[in-house]
């Protein structure tokens, strides 16, 4: 039997698990997936068609023979009247600096960082699992060994925190029986980098 419940002490390990049988990476399967940013892609076609169509009207009313619109006018004016230190004019720039950072920031980084490559058996398919889904089954895992009264469970792109309450059994054994349990749990997620992981178990707190 083990001992009395030792509420002052706990027991934290952190490593990352070695690949096991089978968990070879095909060429580039650690690559994250990249977001098709479907959104910013089709508001910024969208603000473009307006503008464009805006000015290619005007400009064709012009070659017509009639006046130019108002607007059109007005911001000619505008440009041509105001000095480049005017809080408008920076203001302007500063919001177009900001949005072009914006779109490059898209461009350059590949989004989807909740989903979590896996190896690719095939050259033809890529598939990935989503980091909530990992932690569920980490934690399910975690709940199977005998000791274990709740889990917590937080994945990173590169890393899994376990954090376990045991009520019974001591530290040490809960410790030994998870580190096997959970390295087992993470290879078998079948992920093309598998995840590091830190694990802490302790004593539940007293009450009142």
């Amino acid at each position: 039997m083990s001992g009395p419940p030792d509420t002052g002490t706990d027991a934290q390990t952190t490593g990352s698990p070695g690949p096991g049988p089978g968990t070879e990476e095909a060429p580039g399967g650690h690559r994250r997936l990249w977001s098709a940013r479907r959104v910013p892609a089709a508001l910024l076609a969208l603000v473009l068609l307006v503008v464009a169509g805006a000015f290619l009207y005007d400009v064709a009313a012009v070659r017509a023979g009639r006046p130019a619109m108002a607007w059109r006018r007005e911001l000619a004016r505008q440009l041509a009247e105001r000095p480049l230190d005017d809080i408008w004019v920076l203001v302007g720039a500063g919001v177009a600096a900001a949005l072009g950072l914006w779109l490059l920031l898209l461009a350059l980084t590949p989004g989807l960082r909740a989903l979590l490559p896996m190896r690719r058996t095939h050259p033809d398919v890529r598939a990935a699992l989503h980091r909530d889904a990992a932690a569920m089954v980490l934690r399910d895992r975690a709940m199977e060994v005998a000791g274990v009264q709740s889990v917590r469970v937080r994945t990173t792109r590169r890393r899994a925190d376990v954090r376990v309450v045991s009520h019974f059994r001591e530290l040490d054994d809960v410790r030994g029986d998870l580190d096997l349990v959970l390295g087992e749990a993470v290879r078998g997620l079948g992920l093309a980098r598998p995840l590091g992981l830190s694990l802490r178990v302790r004593r539940p707190g007293r009450k009142g």
